[in-house]
């Protein structure tokens, strides 16, 4: 069995060509980091992209525990689409829920919808939520809404700010929790004073709730408590949930009505998916009351991991937050972010434990940024193997980055 951070001699996996050329580079490192990923032995989270289509299959079986399969399959939304539809509703305390192919979808219906009642098409949001960052301009290209930035900094939106926003808008759209910051979550009072604040300003609230799901433990509220205090809800079933794509909107029913005719002119109106449906409802039945383990073992392996780099001689790191608010958060490092992306890549090839499976990035000169995500398989790892593997994984990064 190979330790965390200690050099397998078997290990036959191939370094990058040095000889390859810049342009190829990084994409022959991500493959590699791929092939790593799908390869060890050890990890923090194994994700569905890096599985094979025989693993993703079995998601499903014993399916039959939860739904009735011998009912007649789905089409266009009927069936097993309105049981998973309606299983979100009761989850989060709405009249309704409407499934949707996608989550930009989703929300551009959603935000469309609003706009339509209040009459207005200003939509405000942080500069780094998914629409602004991810969706190519697409609330404004496609659906005629107009994002208003409230603020571009790596935190979350203030009550204050909402209050302060120099024009109208008539919606306010909140990512809970805001990724691109670091998985960021305000407290309850925070989030609470932010929607009250909108509300000061006549204007509908909506949470882009993609992971919402593990939200419950630094928000100490059940699912319905957070959604009861949005006009509408936006949530994924693949990211935490494990599912193989798919998203659902929440709300009030006249709203999920008239969403569901925007979801088939948008072309979200698909003949059958039962497949993606009953992996959605998997993970519902499966992932979601795993969730709060996995937060509270990703604030384990958090500060296990600020303790490694720091005992191996790391100038300075960052575990961002702290205490993360849900089981992802990120680690900032003094070094290049190919650099660090390579010598995780190389733990991973020679010892059979990666410890960082996620892309590394460079926010500016000399600093590198990657995500890391614990769930399933992360619940084996000890602290001490999260130190070793630190350890490991700087010995690997000192030299090029002048340590």
């Amino acid at each position: 069995m190979n330790v965390p951070g200690t050099h397998d001699p078997s290990a036959s996996r191939p370094h990058p060509d040095a000889s390859a050329p810049p342009a190829d580079a990084r994409a022959h490192l991500r493959e590699r980091r791929l092939t790593a990923h799908r390869e060890a032995s050890r990890v923090l989270t194994r994700p569905g992209y890096v599985l094979t289509l025989r693993e993703r299959l079995a998601l499903l079986d014993g399916a039959a525990e939860f739904h009735d399969l011998d009912e007649p399959s789905d089409t266009y939304g009927s069936g097993v689409v309105e049981a998973l539809e309606d299983r979100v509703a009761a989850l989060l305390g709405t009249e309704a829920a409407a499934f949707f192919p996608t989550g930009t979808m989703a929300q551009q219906v959603a935000l469309r919808c609003w706009a339509g009642r209040v009459g207005g098409t200003a939509v405000a949001l942080h500069g780094l939520s998914h629409p602004e960052l991810h969706e190519r301009n697409a609330f404004s290209q496609v659906s005629g809404l107009r994002p208003v930035r409230v603020t571009g900094e790596p935190r979350q939106i203030t009550a204050a700010e909402v209050r302060d926003l120099e024009e109208p808008f008539g919606a306010l759209m909140l990512e809970l929790p805001l990724r691109e910051a670091g998985f960021l979550l305000p407290t309850w009072e925070e989030l609470t004073g932010i929607v009250d604040a909108a509300r000061e300003r006549d204007a509908v609230v909506h949470f882009d709730g993609a992971r919402l799901w593990e939200s419950t433990v630094h928000f100490g509220r059940s699912l319905d408590e957070i959604a009861g205090l949005a006009d509408s809800v936006y949530v994924s079933f693949y990211k935490s949930l494990k599912g193989y794509g798919g998203a659902a909107l929440a709300g009030p029913r006249t709203l999920v009505d008239e969403a569901k005719t925007w979801r088939h002119r948008y072309g979200g109106s698909v003949f059958q998916q039962f497949p993606t449906v009953l992996s959605a409802l998997a993970g519902l039945e499966r992932e979601l009351p795993r969730l709060p383990e996995y937060v509270a073992h990703a604030r384990e392996v958090a500060a296990a991991l600020r303790e490694g780099l720091t005992a191996a001689g790391v100038p300075w790191a960052r575990v961002h937050p702290q205490v993360p608010h849900t089981h992802q958060f990120q680690v900032w490092l003094p070094c290049d972010a190919d650099v660090a992306a390579d010598a995780a890549v190389r733990q991973g090839e020679e010892t059979g434990t990666l410890l960082f499976a996620h892309a590394w990035n460079a926010p500016g000169p000399g600093l590198a940024v990657t995500e890391v995500a614990v769930e399933e398989a992360g619940l084996r790892w000890t602290a001490d193997a999260v130190r070793e593997a630190a350890a490991g994984f700087v010995a690997r990064v000192a030299g090029a980055a002048g340590w």
